[in-house]
């Protein structure tokens, strides 16, 4: 797939793939901006003009970036011949591989985002990520179903991350078997809530029964 790029993210791409070799050993601040300025030959009036939220603006392209890759793994695969599971389990997966050998990097960043100058940037990145893997799984809910389901999906992208990143062995053996009980539970939660609508489907209807109250019980 072609990604049209402005010259803005052209820059912004330049500056991501200097700077992480950098970020591995010394982390996501000033001087890992600095020197990945001078490795891609910007100076610094054109970093602050594409970064004018210094480091933490490089993060948020970086996740993006990954956002993109995943994407494109999850739309270019056979949906159809999985189940639901697999679906979701597949997804999150490519969203971890598509860190590839930078898994550093990522630590150094994570570690970054959790500063408190940067806590709603990890949160909106994490939104961001259960968002794109819902939609790109075709995921077409619109009510409230919209939001729990990339609140469920972000708790267990934030924990299988740490995991991932934790586990350290090749075939990410651990880490694996760490994410399908995430999304075991996952379906058992979607279960249940399935069960308690069709329970709750033939009961009154609060509100109306409080409507008629308020109004009185000859009330239409």
């Amino acid at each position: 797939m072609t990604t049209n790029r402005t010259r803005a993210d052209t820059a912004r791409l330049a500056l991501l793939e200097a700077i992480l070799p950098h970020a591995a050993f010394d982390g996501w601040n000033e001087a890992s901006l600095a020197a990945a300025a001078k490795d891609s030959g910007m100076s610094t009036g054109e970093v602050q003009l594409y970064l004018t939220g210094g480091v933490l603006d490089l993060i948020g392209f970086w996740s993006l970036e990954l956002d993109r890759q995943a994407r494109e793994a999850i739309e270019d695969a056979d949906l159809a011949a999985m189940k639901i599971r697999e679906r979701v389990t597949f997804a999150v997966r490519q969203r971890l591989e598509a860190i590839g050998p930078d898994e550093e990097a990522a630590r150094k960043a994570r570690a970054r985002l959790l500063l408190p100058d940067a806590a709603g940037l990890g949160a909106k990145l994490v939104w961001t990520t259960s968002d794109m893997i819902w939609r790109a799984l075709g995921d077409p809910s619109t009510d409230f179903n919209f939001y729990t389901k990339r609140m469920t999906l972000s708790a267990v992208y934030t924990s299988s991350l740490t995991a991932w990143l934790a586990d350290m062995s090749e075939d990410k053996a651990e880490a694996t078997a760490f994410l399908d009980r995430r999304i075991e539970n996952v379906m058992q939660f979607e279960k249940v809530k399935a069960q308690v609508r069709k329970a709750a489907s033939g009961l009154p209807d609060p509100a109306g029964i409080l409507a008629k109250l308020r109004y009185g019980l000859g009330r239409p």
